[in-house]
């Protein structure tokens, strides 16, 4: 509902001016920035913990954000905020990487914790939640990606180019979501811990990939998939 003709109300045409005010009244609604979206994947973390208060990074994980905070600073781009995952994993590794970028604001929020998107097809044996962690976990994560992923409000002038660090299920889930693909694909996708997504808004709405799950940046024995 992003679309310039769903943003204003046709019926209200004044029958005078006709089509050139209502082509005046779309230029006022469409975006004109380009967003950037970076989705990080949370860095490796203590499996045995069974609160989540417990399951810290591990100290390769604070390796990985280190890393990964490196890469994002050294793309020279001006980042708007950080918006991350409550969970405890996702913070520690927003506060390492937020060392390599002084200024950007974080924002903490509950929509893009961890769960369960979607029943994936094709199934797979090791990963079976309960049914309703689909009805729970799926209108949350689907409420993260209309919330986050869209395209420039119309008031936007410049590029924006901001961060999301958050989990597995959530990015491959908003990936798919994003390009249009069958969401129930999501489980095929596969990310490295502190791995780089990127994806880009044009302001038609039209969304391009540029990388998924990036580690490139790391040494091949600091890449972990836990």
């Amino acid at each position: 509902r992003r679309e310039p003709l769903a943003l204003i109300n046709l019926k209200k045409k004044n029958e005078e001016t006709g089509e050139e005010e209502l082509s005046s009244r779309l230029d006022h609604c469409k975006a004109k920035a380009t967003r950037h979206i970076f989705l990080i994947r949370h860095s490796q973390y203590n499996l045995d913990g069974r609160a989540d208060k417990d399951r810290t990074l591990t100290p390769l994980g604070r390796e990985q954000a280190e890393l990964t905070g490196h890469r994002l600073a050294s793309l020279g781009l001006k980042f708007d905020q950080i918006i991350h995952s409550s969970m405890t994993r996702a913070t520690e590794t927003t506060e390492i990487i937020s060392k390599h970028l002084p200024g950007v604001k974080k924002i903490s929020t509950d929509l893009l914790r961890e769960g369960a998107p979607i029943e994936p097809d094709p199934p797979v044996s090791h990963w079976k939640p309960e049914a309703v962690q689909y009805y729970e976990d799926g209108a949350r994560i689907e409420a993260a990606f209309r919330n986050f992923i869209h395209r420039a409000d119309a008031k936007q002038e410049e590029d924006s180019y901001e961060i999301f660090v958050c989990h597995a299920n959530v990015i491959r889930y908003i990936v798919c979501r994003a390009l249009q693909f069958p969401p129930e694909g999501w489980l095929r996708l596969s990310l490295n811990n502190g791995s780089i997504t990127h994806l880009v808004i044009r302001p038609n709405g039209r969304v391009a990939l540029r990388t998924l799950g990036d580690t490139g940046f790391m040494p091949p024995d600091k890449i972990t998939r836990t």
